[in-house]
């Protein structure tokens, strides 16, 4: 049977370790790993896994993603190059590939003197994997910014859902497509001198709720309503609990902390230990916001 790697020998690579391609430098391989070079062949791998019933899964970022120990099956898709990262600038929308990282959209508004995600800044990720996940915080959400998406189906077709067709939610959206191509934004003209502090300022901020910069560290789970989950875990007396070398952060409870030889069954475990333990002490479910592959 013709495999992705016979049909696009180019852009394939067999078993690749999917570790360097996340934050927390943990997981297997992945039976195909491929990076489309144009939006082109992006639509071929896409018709092609179709036909072929091959799973696959689109890698973004990386950043609040946990690879399992063991082999991944079927496709690993990674949008990068020119036609997957680019910023666009015209009045008052920003146009942002999928692909872009989220840092370099903030930027480009900034300079633009556009205002409305400035206080996203020190948020790693990409653009898409970023809107798909309504990515934020108190001080404001990406979602609410977005005025139109670019997504391709299962069949490579395309569709631009309007904000009205858009749905965004605590850290979720209804964006189910596999692929976001890109996401126009409609922002507020904002002296750039005050935007520059805003970002300052979100900056210290984020930083100070953070796991230390040179910590590979994720959130694990979702606020509940009224709530914050590191406060909840903080009272269940699990702040520096330890699996394997997977540990809960001193600086923000509601992190995981992948020390050196940290393993993806460390961090599921220690997952489920928290997840238990706050719901024996304060009564509270806590829902996952960690994906998992």
């Amino acid at each position: 049977m013709l495999t992705l790697a016979d049909a696009f020998p180019d852009i394939t690579r067999r078993r690749e370790p999917l570790a360097p391609y996340t934050h927390l430098r943990i997981g297997g391989p992945a039976e195909f790993f491929i990076q489309p070079r144009t939006v082109d062949e992006l639509r071929a791998v896409l018709r092609f896994c179709q036909q072929q019933k091959v799973p696959l899964r689109m890698l973004g970022g990386g950043n609040n993603l946990l690879v399992k120990d063991d082999p991944v099956p079927g496709a690993v898709m990674r949008l990068n190059g020119p036609d997957f990262e680019f910023v666009e600038v015209a009045g008052n929308t920003v146009r942002a590939a999928g692909g872009t990282r989220l840092y370099d959209l903030i930027s480009g508004a900034v300079k633009a003197g556009l205002g409305g995600l400035e206080t996203l800044v020190g948020l790693r990720g990409s653009v898409g994997g970023s809107v798909r996940c309504n990515v934020g915080d108190r001080t404001g959400e990406i979602g609410a910014s977005v005025r139109r998406v670019a997504v391709l189906h299962d069949d490579a077709s395309e569709h631009v859902r309007a904000r009205d067709e858009l749905t965004f939610g605590d850290h979720v959206s209804d964006i189910d497509e596999p692929v976001i191509l890109w996401v126009e934004f409609e922002l507020t003209p904002t002296q750039p001198e005050i935007l520059l502090k805003r970002m300052r300022r979100a900056w210290a901020m984020r930083k100070a709720h953070e796991p230390l910069s040179f910590q590979a560290a994720v959130r694990m789970f979702r606020d509940p309503p009224g709530q914050a989950a590191a406060t909840l875990i903080e009272r269940a007396g699990l702040t520096k609990s330890r699996s394997g070398a997977a540990e809960v952060s001193e600086r923000n409870a509601n992190y995981v902390v992948a020390h050196p030889g940290t393993t993806a069954r460390d961090v599921l475990k220690l997952i489920d230990t928290v997840r238990s333990r706050v719901k024996e002490h304060a009564g509270v479910t806590l829902i996952q916001e960690l994906n998992v592959w």
